[in-house]
């Protein structure tokens, strides 16, 4: 059967270039031309043409009898409607009671328990996956973009029929095919890949598994019946969550039919613009479900998000044989850019289509006998015909070139020279040779009071120097003290990859011989960054350190990791410091330790981009439990004293919806033992002019000292709520941020001070002999703070007011402290 048509906008009546006319599940599409003309060829027996492009409403058309029809098509604007309701809703005062959008919409809430993908007792489909990452800008200027120029085989990858007026450059490209099953009351799951296809970057300048975790971050999966939306590290109140009466504006567009089914149109939009939440369309069923047939949404232009031009997210359901909708089709898309005007940007979309349901039928449970996700070992390999076979849908011309294309483009020397400058501007290092690489560049000059001015230089071995094996190696000067300070170290990976490609498995050894602040235990390798040079108060009270380290550590797929290790830890006093006998007042040379410790650490479902030297966590709703423990052994290896130590430490973070986040840390700890103050849990200190989350940032350096103690520490982020509702501000996008910090603690006689012959070391003074370090016996330590965020979409300001001990020396009762984030 040939159908012949044209497509035409609602409102304008103009052409529609561009739109994608398809046949679902038969692999038949077309797109119009430039004067929205169509003609395509279907099968007998096929009732339903599926019309869809970006920024409309997508359409379905029932055909009718006949070999050749001529049909024609209207698309309604999506922008349009939403402007169209505003409109409206100004003649006439909205309001929620009596008004029949929000009664249907209510229906819809009270119905969600029964439609949602959790309510069948069991359920199998094959889930498709596409992920795209892209420059856009218009055609023209996209051609003489500088990497299209330079590379012209690259103009076989851009795409113009994705974005009305735009045309797109495929950079990124991931599919993946699997199975999954799923089995709910108890909750269980699997997915096995099947095939798996992706442009592989050189692993000299990116992580390719994280590349693609932090995509899948910020288009996470989309449950529409879910009260909150996860997207680009915020939460979207969902148009059909319980609150969503009081948030959004509803109203009935019109009826359709789909497919025999009575079907209501209904449209939303914010009640404020600014705030987190969407503006577009629900298909509603009438047959008594109140189940969503079909979804489109985007963010509001006003939503308090940067570099977000455009985000559009579409759902389509199907009705299976039991009578319940499910989900056959997931779309989310955004256009990112440096301002919401600006034609240049990037483009991402990932697209999720689902086949093949069973739904409440048996299956084994020996599926679930292993990993959650599991991989085929032909997955990867699968050649070009498996994927032309078992694509849900067909991918163009461009999207098939980005494999090919991308490769080629990685192999050119000049590509390499470029991304070897990128890699020293964003990671610190400078690539020498294939097996060699210079840096962190940020630690080769720094300054304190003991060493003056300091330079140091440094690097690392690369993967094509060893698979296994990783070295790392600095030296630094200090020209005030004119000493030489050193590192060493080796990492032996039993998986062969990198010490933080997870999961990681291997043995670290190392030396250290080199300066450091009393209770500040920073990057191992980074604790010298230049930034953290600048202090303020009184900063005098340093350590020289001598340490060797064995470490074997151990991931698991279920993220959770455990470390054994030995560390033998010479500490001398430098600057203002002086270890000295509280009873005879004779100085102390060093503390030398010699102790055992482990540690265990569970982030179940935790998410991470890790870079060269660095993990960068992706906030999620798990927690992360970390307990350290740790045994100085007497008359061992030199070391001094006898103790046991025990830390755990849990981080979550809770969401609230419109109310933005908080984050909450309970930490506690306890040593058994007698020993000097160096060896005490020395709770960590801010002198700098950051704001530090897990730190105290108006306490001193070595200011108080426990041998048991518990904390709380809370921060709370609006996103904005606020200021989105005063008119002067909410153009700003600033957003708004509270804490409050806790700290109680104490110790034991054994490891008082008191000059009573009790053989203890005597805690530091200043230059007039006052004690400058204290324990917590009194009360608790406490701080809070006010601060502004999203300034210049970077920079966060925060006034921080100190509660307790406001009477010891050399303390700032209040100070303003900047902290610098990327975030959407």
């Amino acid at each position: 059967m040939k159908i012949i048509g044209t497509v035409h906008d609602t409102e304008t009546k103009k052409s529609i270039a561009d739109v994608l006319v398809s046949v679902r599940d038969e692999n038949i599409e077309t797109v119009t031309d430039k004067d929205g003309n169509f003609t395509i060829s279907v099968p007998d027996g096929v009732l339903i043409l599926h019309f869809s492009k970006e920024g409309y409403q997508s359409k379905l058309y029932t055909l009718g009898r006949g070999k050749i029809q001529k049909i024609n098509i209207e698309l309604k604007n999506r922008t349009t409607h939403v402007e169209e309701v505003v409109i409206r809703s100004q003649k006439r005062k909205y309001r929620n009671k009596d008004n029949p959008a929000v009664a249907l919409i209510r229906k819809v809430i009270e119905n969600k328990g029964k439609n949602r993908f959790s309510s069948n007792q069991s359920v199998s489909f094959e889930e498709y996956e596409k992920i795209q990452f892209s420059l856009s800008n218009k055609y023209e200027k996209l051609l003489n973009n500088r990497l299209v120029k330079k590379y012209p085989f690259l103009k076989e990858n851009i795409d113009t029929t994705k974005i009305s007026g735009k045309a797109i450059l495929p950079l990124y490209m991931e599919e993946m095919l699997s199975d999954n099953f799923h089995k709910f009351s108890p909750d269980k799951s699997k997915k096995t890949i099947k095939g798996e296809k992706k442009v592989t970057l050189s692993e000299d300048f990116f992580d390719n598994a994280g590349i693609g975790t932090y995509l899948k971050h910020i288009y996470q999966k989309i449950d529409i019946y879910d009260n909150n939306i996860n997207l680009l590290t915020n939460q979207f109140l969902s148009p059909i969550a319980e609150s969503a009466p009081t948030f959004y504006k509803f109203y009935i567009r019109d009826t359709v039919e789909v497919r025999d089914d009575k079907m209501v149109n209904l449209s939303f939009v914010p009640r404020n613009k600014s705030d987190f939440l969407f503006s577009g369309n629900l298909l509603v069923s009438l047959d008594g479900s109140y189940a969503v047939q079909s979804v489109e949404m985007r963010i509001n232009k006003n939503t308090n998000v940067n570099w977000v031009k455009e985000m559009d997210i579409s759902q389509d359901f199907e009705k299976n044989e039991n009578g319940k909708y499910q989900l056959i089709k997931s779309k989310i898309s955004a256009d990112f850019g440096l301002s919401k005007s600006s034609d240049g940007g990037i483009y991402g979309e990932r697209t999720l289509t689902y086949k093949n349901y069973t739904v409440d039928k048996p299956f084994d449970s020996s599926v679930f006998s292993e990993d959650r996700t599991e991989v085929d070992g032909l997955a990867k390999v699968q050649d070009s015909m498996f994927w032309e076979k078992n694509r849900h849908e067909n991918i163009t011309d461009s999207e098939k070139k980005v494999y090919a294309n991308i490769d080629k483009l990685q192999n050119t020397k000049s590509f390499k020279r470029t991304m070897n400058i990128v890699t020293l501007l964003f990671a610190g290092y400078l690539k020498a040779s294939d097996y060699f690489e210079i840096g962190p560049f940020n630690t080769f000059y720094g300054f304190n009071p003991v060493e003056g001015f300091r330079l140091r230089f440094g690097g690392r071995t690369t993967q094509h120097f060893s698979k296994n094996i990783y070295l790392e190696s600095y030296a630094a000067y200090g020209f005030k003290d004119e000493r030489w300070k050193y590192y060493f170290g080796g990492t032996y990976s039993f998986s062969g990859k990198n010490r933080f490609t997870f999961p990681s498995k291997g043995i670290n050894v190392s030396y250290q011989q080199d300066t450091k602040i009393p209770g500040q235990e920073l990057q191992f390798i980074q604790e010298d960054n230049f930034l953290l040079s600048f202090k303020r108060g009184v900063n005098d009270k340093w350590l020289y350190n001598s340490i060797y380290r064995l470490e074997y550590y151990h991931e698991f797929l279920n993220h959770i990791s455990y470390k054994i290790g030995y560390k033998n830890w010479k500490q001398m006093a430098a600057g203002g410091l002086v270890f000295s006998d509280d009873t005879t007042g004779t100085n102390i040379s060093d503390v030398t330790t010699s102790e055992i410790y482990t540690e265990f650490r569970w982030a179940p479902h935790e998410e991470f981009y890790q870079g060269k030297l660095y993990r960068l966590p992706l906030p999620n709703r798990h927690p992360v439990f970390t307990v350290r423990a740790a045994m100085g052994m007497n008359n061992f290896l030199k070391g001094d004293y006898n103790y046991k130590k025990i830390n755990v430490n849990i981080y979550k973070r809770f969401y609230l919806s419109q109310l933005g986040f908080s984050d909450v840390v309970i930490e506690g700890g306890y040593l058994f033992g007698k020993v000097p103050y160096p060896l005490l849990d020395i709770h960590r200190a801010n002198q700098t002019y950051s704001y530090q989350l897990q730190s105290y940032n108006l306490m001193n350096f070595l200011e108080f000292v426990s041998d048991h103690y518990a904390s709380i520490q809370y921060e709370h982020t609006f996103n904005g709520f606020i200021f989105n509702k005063i008119p002067l501000l909410k153009k700003l996008k600033f957003r708004e941020y509270i804490s409050f910090k806790m700290l109680y603690g104490g110790l034991r006689d054994e490891n008082t001070p008191t000059g009573n012959q009790n053989g203890i070391m005597k805690f530091p003074t200043d230059e007039y002999g006052q004690t400058t370090t204290y324990s917590l016996e009194k009360e608790p330590y406490m701080e809070g703070s006010v601060g502004i965020g999203n300034i210049f979409k970077f920079f966060r300001v925060d006034l921080v007011r100190r509660f307790s001990y406001l009477d010891n020396p050399n303390v700032s009762k209040s100070g303003i402290r900047v902290r610098f984030k990327f975030d959407f």
